[in-house]
């Protein structure tokens, strides 16, 4: 039977001798390849957990599995097998996107013929050949991004880490950015990210682990989180109604500019249709996983 991708249990990472707790009792498995997304607030531990199982930290307490080795007493063979984008990477500004992905390469082992060729390949796939012979400190933040995530996956490792892979890409970008990661997954190995995109996490994501000060809030599949919240439907609704009377159809949640309703489709449906005769504006929708995020990180993440 092959070895779960990753393993930890009871991870806990303590800083600044003893004071502050990065990760708390942290355990879950990750078996099947795809793609595991780590979702949490700024400080939730995310970026923590990705330089542990990236043998880049050690741990406080706990044991972690990467693969099937073990990242204190196998760090090396754990590094043969992954390839790490960090959140504080940074280009540098000598170098092209080409020289940045072929050194990469270089540095890894790979011989000079494949490293041009692979290269190219993935400067092709992040639709950066054009800019593949421009300096990085003339190039705009979004394509020094792309160049970041292109050394990353021209390794072509059992297991990539991106720390926010998308941060700061226009929405044609991150879609480009999404369809190269699914392909990675069906023919090269898994995918473990962060990122801060609820939207991103939806499309890509077959296993979610919501982090809150260190501890885990929730973990499963897009459906079974949505399944944590018992209403189905909300309603956005902007005018027309007080906050008394929306109470009766459903679970009210104030949001900035508007109103919103959770509840059932029954009841979603009636207050549509008093909408209409109220010339009120309204919009219905099925609950997301931003709706998931939210209610566990403000409701459940209370210590």
């Amino acid at each position: 039977m092959n070895a779960p991708i990753l393993k930890t249990i009871n991870l806990s990472k303590i800083y600044r001798k003893g004071k502050t707790k990065a990760l708390t009792g942290v355990s879950l498995e990750f078996n099947n390849q795809g793609v595991l997304t780590l979702l949490g607030r700024n400080g939730a531990g995310k970026t923590t957990f990705l330089r542990i199982i990236s043998t880049q930290l050690m741990p406080t307490e706990g044991n972690v599995c990467v693969l099937g080795y073990d990242v204190v007493k196998e760090a090396r063979a754990v590094r043969k097998n992954i390839a790490v984008m960090p959140q504080e990477g940074a280009t540098l500004p000598p170098l092209t996107p080409w020289d940045h992905v072929y050194f990469t390469l270089r540095i890894k082992g790979v011989e000079k013929d494949i490293a041009k060729e692979s290269a190219n390949e993935v400067l092709e796939k992040l639709d950066l050949m054009e800019y593949k012979h421009i300096h990085a400190d003339r190039l705009s933040g979004g394509l020094r991004q792309r160049t970041l995530v292109a050394m990353a996956m021209a390794c072509k490792a059992r297991l990539l880490l991106l720390d926010e892979p998308t941060l700061g890409l226009d929405p044609l970008s991150r879609r480009k950015i999404w369809k190269i990661v699914r392909e990675y997954c069906k023919n090269i190995g898994s995918v473990i990210l962060t990122t801060h995109y609820l939207d991103e996490a939806e499309v890509l994501s077959d296993q979610i682990v919501i982090l809150n000060n260190g501890r885990i809030l929730a973990n499963g599949t897009v459906d079974q989180l949505r399944s944590l919240i018992e209403e189905k439907i909300k309603v956005e609704v902007y005018n027309g109604f007080s906050a008394e009377e929306l109470h009766s159809y459903g679970r009210l949640v104030p949001v900035a500019d508007r109103l919103r309703v959770l509840t059932n489709e029954k009841s979603a449906q009636q207050l549509v249709n008093e909408a209409i005769k109220r010339g009120a504006r309204v919009q219905t929708s099925p609950i997301t996983l931003d709706d998931v995020f939210v209610e566990l990180s403000v409701n459940g993440g209370q210590e």
